[in-house]
């Protein structure tokens, strides 16, 4: 487990699904999932880059280390399915905008489902061919899906951002 999830899940008997969510800036797809019935605990860091490791904020952000901004979520998958989390993933960004979502530009905000398991895999590439035959994209749908990689935490003052911030941040994030 990473700082954030263990004091969350404190039934060690229950069965905990995790998924590594990229698409857009970190605080925007954490805030989205925070207080979702069945999500237990999220924490925002940096995935899927080259051989750097530990990378920071001020190194992620330049888009040189390959790595995005993501989340890692735990959910119980009794009270909520992988399906309806990449359904609410995909409502919170563009998952057709390639390495540009709402005002966050460059590869380190590109669209990447980082799975836990194959069958989580298998589940978001058809998630993904449905989303596409559904027609509601007037572009590619870009979002990749790959195994999870290392994942490191953001420093403190990233983790539930927007609570932190209290009343200061008032655009609707959905």
């Amino acid at each position: 487990m990473f700082p954030y999830m263990e004091n969350a899940i404190t039934d060690t008997n229950q069965v905990v699904g995790q998924v590594t969510l990229a698409g857009g800036s970190f605080w925007n797809i954490e805030a989205g999932f925070r207080g979702v019935t069945g999500i237990l605990a999220t924490v925002v860091g940096y995935t899927g880059g080259g051989d750097e490791e530990h990378p920071d904020y001020a190194r992620v952000s330049t888009g040189e280390t390959g790595h995005v901004e993501a989340v890692r979520v735990a959910y119980d998958p009794a009270a909520i399915s992988f399906t309806t989390i990449l359904s609410r993933f995909f409502n919170l960004h563009d998952p057709a905008s390639d390495e540009s979502q709402a005002g966050f530009d460059g590869s380190q905000y590109r669209s990447v489902i980082f799975c836990h398991t194959e069958e989580d895999c298998r589940t978001a590439r058809a998630f993904i061919r449905e989303e596409v035959a559904s027609g509601k994209y007037t572009a590619p749908v870009v979002t990749v899906v790959v195994p999870a990689a290392p994942f490191w935490p953001a420093e403190e003052c990233h983790q539930q951002y927007y609570e932190k911030l209290g009343n200061r941040y008032r655009r609707p994030l959905f």
